[in-house]
């Protein structure tokens, strides 16, 4: 169920006025959801949802309770208000606690496509025909997912503040595999916007990477060059950006922790060439104008040419710590350089291009000692070109030293993410000593 601006107010202003706590936080979220799979020349699934969900937050005596519905008809709503009153009573105090936000204001943020049409499944269906034509052409199976989406998210409190943001989504995710099953591909790409989509490109890159008849190679575990594909760095940075835990910093508990107390803010921990940073108003990857608790999202660096610029900062934490409360972002821009992916690869006498990576977990999270498998696309590189197709492989790497280390920089674009509001924006990358330390059976 999508709500517009208006209704979504009108629910929470008649939860606020029945509420009989100190205070009250009403988050009203839904939206339509669409997604079809398809494999070796047709669809084989198609699903389209509609949902809604209203919590209540009731804040009495430093104590919260919350209850969340689905059922958004008068008498579901007033009885979750009074069952979340009902729970805040019986919690111990939260030593945390912060009340609710009154009025902010908010930076613009363009991530809704006005072309509802364009995310529905007959949309979906042509750009899924397009990989599987592309897949006849290359003669190569092709499989994948499209997905659109437009969601809403409404907050509300007691204390005046009402925000509400909206956003449309368009994913395409396309593998193929050569006749032998021996090798696969991959490419996609996630928009707000139907238009800047291009089916037709994904299609190309999932295919040519595939074409491989030749049987793959095995590569020794141990430390190689590597070519970055933009979506196995996004991948990382996310690590990288996830740790940025100011309370976890200030604790001791992180990799920007200070070994003598404090924070790393300020201190030079990647290569020069790192900048991350979100902005609402960027074009490629805009941050959400709403963050965590209705903090507003600004433009911002987290690392600025190798030096930590920020933490996040709960609104508990900074109160704790008179400092600015900074909402967690899930989108993210690395700034790219100058290199095109086929420089980088004609730089490398010997190593590995990477596509892309998953099935990932933090190893050790002082030291950001991430573990995790490539997928859909290795390649060895000798003397400056592409010579074959190579196994996949797990990594055991620590971010820090991934990115204190890199050579070069692409330029940045847009990379695949699943639907869900995750926008980054990453360059291709050239960095070396990446520790491959098993071999992996899987292509």
């Amino acid at each position: 169920m999508f709500l517009s601006s208006d209704d979504a107010k009108s629910i929470a202003e008649k939860i606020l006025e029945r509420s009989e706590a100190d205070a009250c936080v009403v988050k009203i979220d839904g939206g339509e959801d669409y997604s079809l799979r398809f494999a070796r020349g047709g669809a084989t699934t198609n699903i389209a949802t509609s949902d809604a969900a209203v919590r209540i937050s009731s804040h009495i005596g430093g104590r919260v309770g919350s209850v969340a519905t689905a059922n958004l008809d008068g008498a579901a709503l007033e009885a979750a208000r009074a069952r979340s009153e009902e729970i805040a009573r019986m919690l111990p105090v939260d030593p945390d606690y912060v009340p609710p936000l009154g009025p902010q204001e908010y930076d613009a943020s363009a991530r809704y496509d006005d072309n509802a049409a364009s995310l529905k499944l007959d949309a979906l269906a042509a750009q899924a025909a397009r990989v599987i034509e592309e897949g006849g052409r290359s003669n190569v199976d092709t499989f994948g997912c499209a997905s659109g989406a437009r969601r809403f998210e409404a907050l509300a409190t007691s204390n005046g503040l009402f925000a509400y943001e909206r956003r449309s989504e368009i994913d395409l995710s396309a593998t193929a595999r050569n006749k032998s099953d021996t090798w696969s591909g991959w490419a996609g790409a996630h928009e707000f916007f139907s238009a800047r989509l291009d089916a037709e490109a994904i299609a190309r890159r999932a295919c040519a990477k595939a074409a491989y008849d030749v049987e793959p190679v095995d590569l020794e575990p141990g430390d190689y060059t590597v070519v970055l594909e933009p979506v196995a760095v996004a991948e990382l940075a996310s690590w990288v950006m996830s740790a940025m835990d100011a309370r976890a910093a200030d604790e001791g508990r992180s990799f920007y922790a200070r070994p003598g107390g404090g924070t790393m803010i300020g201190e030079k921990l990647f290569d020069e060439k790192l900048t991350i940073r979100i902005d609402p108003a960027n074009p490629l990857a805009p941050e959400g104008a709403v963050g965590w608790e209705g903090v507003p999202h600004r433009a911002r660096a987290f690392i600025d040419k190798g030096v930590v610029s920020t933490l996040y900062r709960s609104r508990s934490w900074a109160q704790k710590t008179n400092a600015e409360p900074i909402p967690f972002a899930r989108n993210f821009i690395i700034e790219g350089g100058d290199a095109s992916l086929d420089d980088m690869i004609r730089a490398v006498k010997r190593g590995v291009l990477v596509t892309r990576i998953w099935y990932e977990n933090m190893v050790e999270p002082k030291s950001l000692l991430l573990t995790g498998l490539t997928r859909d696309g290795n390649f060895l590189i000798k003397n400056g070109r592409v010579t074959a197709p190579v196994r996949n492989m797990r990594f055991n790497q620590r971010l820090g030293e991934l990115f204190a280390n890199i050579v070069a920089l692409g330029k940045t674009e847009r990379v695949w993410r699943a639907v869900g509001g995750g926008a980054p924006a990453a360059p291709p990358m050239l960095a070396e000593r990446f520790h491959f330390s098993s071999k992996s059976s899987g292509i």
